[in-house]
C-alpha cells in the first residue's frame, strides 16, 4: 500500500517538473526564429500590399540573417525593386548595381540593367538640373542593347535611350538659352552651336538651336565691333591728349 502511494507521489512530481519546464521555456527562452522562407514570403506578401518599406525591411532581415540561403538570392533582387517602387530611387540604382556586381552571370542581368537605367532616370526631376544619372542611365540602356539585342527588355531600353538624349538636349539648350538672356551671346553662341553638333538626333532641339545660334552670333559679332571702335577711339583720345 505505501509502495503505491510512493509511486503515485512520484509519478505526479515528475508531471509537475515535465510541465513546469515547459511554462519556464514559455516564459523565459525568446520565440523561435522565423525561417528563411518565412521571411521571404512575408516579404513577397508585403510587396503584394504595397507595404513597400515593410517589404524592405524584410527583405534586409532575410539577406543579413540567412546569406546562404537559396531564397537570399531572389531577396536581393527583390529588395531594388522594393526600393524602386517605392520612388527610392538612388538606394534602388545602388541595390541593381551590387546585384550585377555580385551575380554578373545571373539570368536576371538584362532586368538588372534595365531596372538601374530607369532607377536612375527616377533621379532626373528637371532640365535646369545636372544630366550626370540621365547620361549614365543612357549607358546602362546602351550596355543592355549591345549585349543582350534579344532580350524582352531590349525594346524599351532603346526607347529610353531617345528620352536621355532629350533630356541631355533640352538641357544644353536651357544653359544656352540662360546665356541669351543674361545677354552674354558669345557663350550663348558656342553652347547653341554644341547642341546643334551633338544632338542632332534630336531633331526638334536641334532646329531650335540652330536658329538661335544665328541669331547669338548676330549680337555677339555686333558686340565685338562696338567693343573694338571703343577700343579704337580711347586710343586716339590718349594719343592726342599727349599731344
Amino acid at each position: 500500500m505505501h509502495k503505491k502511494f510512493f509511486r503515485s507521489v512520484v509519478m505526479a512530481f515528475s508531471l509537475f517538473c515535465v510541465s513546469g519546464c515547459g511554462i519556464i521555456d514559455m516564459v523565459y527562452l525568446p520565440p523561435a526564429e522565423d525561417t528563411a522562407q518565412e521571411i521571404f514570403e512575408a516579404a513577397n506578401d508585403a510587396m503584394s500590399e504595397k507595404n513597400y518599406v515593410r517589404a524592405v525591411e524584410l527583405y534586409n532581415k532575410l539577406r543579413d540573417t540567412y546569406p546562404f540561403s537559396p531564397y537570399t538570392l531572389d531577396a536581393e533582387l527583390s529588395l531594388g525593386d522594393a526600393y524602386y517602387l517605392d520612388a527610392e530611387y538612388e538606394l534602388a540604382a545602388e541595390t541593381y548595381k551590387d546585384f550585377e556586381s555580385l551575380h554578373p552571370r545571373h539570368e536576371a542581368i538584362p532586368y538588372v540593367l534595365y531596372q538601374t537605367g530607369m532607377a536612375l532616370m527616377g533621379q532626373f526631376t528637371s532640365i535646369d538640373r545636372a544630366t550626370t544619372e540621365i547620361q549614365e542611365a543612357y549607358e546602362y540602356f546602351n550596355r543592355l542593347n549591345q549585349i543582350y539585342p534579344d532580350s524582352p527588355y531590349a525594346k524599351g531600353a532603346e526607347e529610353h535611350m531617345l528620352t536621355c538624349r532629350k533630356y541631355m538636349a533640352e538641357h544644353e539648350l536651357y544653359i544656352a538659352d540662360v546665356f541669351w538672356h543674361m545677354g552674354k551671346y558669345g557663350p550663348a553662341w558656342r553652347r547653341y552651336e554644341y547642341v546643334v553638333d551633338s544632338f542632332s538626333d534630336v531633331p526638334d532641339v536641334a532646329k531650335h538651336a540652330k536658329e538661335k545660334r544665328l541669331a547669338a552670333f548676330h549680337h555677339y559679332r555686333a558686340e565685338t565691333a562696338a567693343d573694338t571702335r571703343s577700343k579704337r577711339q580711347g586710343s586716339w583720345r590718349e594719343w592726342f591728349r599727349w599731344l
